[in-house]
């Protein structure tokens, strides 16, 4: 993929819309019949968050300035605010692990973690009724099976957050949402539940501190995969940011006068709503390259967030 770097010492095995996966060139070098997944043959993987910008399952043109950095930042503050949770963060210090040096070109995009065996479930948590969310209601009366009282209105936040999952689909395919009970088939009885009920305890988590910081969690999606070595259920991928998760500001959510007052998120919506209107998502034509001002003001939006959030600005 366009924009991947070539790292010493790294081999690049992986590249999403996004994120930029590399293993340690000697996990490559060691096992020279391997002809397998080298996701599986390493126990490392450095992540890389690029810049680019994805919506509508399209990567866009231009890259978004300083994403990664934010992103990465982001996830690593979340994963010290949640230290009861296990993830998948590794450390260079650890001798035991014999890591090339992460270059500085990359340093502050760039997460070590442990290789986990991913499992294929997006665990979406909503707290308000929004987004893809509000389509379906207006359409069932439910989100993912679960259903909801009636009459409610866009924006309105649920009695209690809801979990409403989705498989993931591979690179290029869309994802798509499922039942709770189709997660038992594809993971089992006792994965999907604990998948269920970390989500949900780490989304009402977040939720209390991003209210001390001015902000409302709309809702999020974590990514969780099996430890290795012992198979707990370890929380992985970015955690709590803009990518993944909506955030509005709880003052404009009260006295904002129209929902694009009250719901103006700290992520991409400006992207997405700039090519709602620009480009009609025909499978065959390449979307439009962003204007300045659009990319301009996202990356505006993700620097204000992580600054409220980290910085308590």
């Amino acid at each position: 993929m366009s924009g991947t770097a070539d790292l010493p010492g790294w081999t690049h095995v992986y590249s999403g819309k996004v994120r930029d996966l590399y293993v340690p060139s000697s996990a490559l070098t060691d096992d020279d019949t391997w002809t397998g997944d080298p996701l599986q043959l390493s126990r490392i993987v450095l992540v890389v968050a690029s810049d680019r910008v994805s919506a509508y399952d399209r990567v866009l043109e231009p890259a978004i300035p300083g994403k990664g950095a934010m992103l990465t930042a982001l996830t690593r503050w979340w994963f010290d605010q949640l230290p009861d949770v296990p993830n998948h963060l590794a450390y260079a210090e650890d001798d035991r692990l014999h890591l090339p040096a992460i270059p500085a070109e990359v340093a502050d995009r760039a997460t070590l973690a442990r290789t986990l065996d991913m499992f294929p479930i997006e665990c979406v948590v909503r707290g308000y009724l929004t987004g893809g969310g509000w389509k379906e209601y207006q359409a069932t009366g439910a989100i993912g099976g679960v259903p909801l009282p009636e009459g409610l209105q866009n924006g309105d936040r649920f009695p209690e957050p809801i979990y409403t999952p989705a498989w993931k689909a591979p690179l290029g395919e869309h994802d798509e949402n499922i039942t709770y009970e189709r997660t038992i088939e594809l993971v089992g009885e006792t994965v999907a539940e604990q998948l269920r009920a970390i989500s949900l305890e780490t989304f009402a988590h977040a939720s209390i501190i991003a209210e001390r910081r001015g902000l409302i969690l709309a809702d999020t999606k974590f990514e969780f995969g099996a430890d290795r070595d012992i198979g707990i259920v370890t929380l992985a991928d970015e955690v709590l940011t803009s990518d993944s998760s909506r955030y509005w500001d709880a003052d404009a959510y009260r006295t904002g006068a129209t929902p694009e007052q009250r719901m103006a998120s700290f992520d991409k919506q400006i992207v997405r709503d700039w090519l709602a209107a620009n480009w009609d998502q025909a499978a065959f034509e390449a979307p439009p390259t962003l204007p300045h001002e659009i990319v301009e003001q996202t990356a505006e939006r993700y620097r204000a967030l992580l600054d409220r959030l980290t910085l308590g600005l």
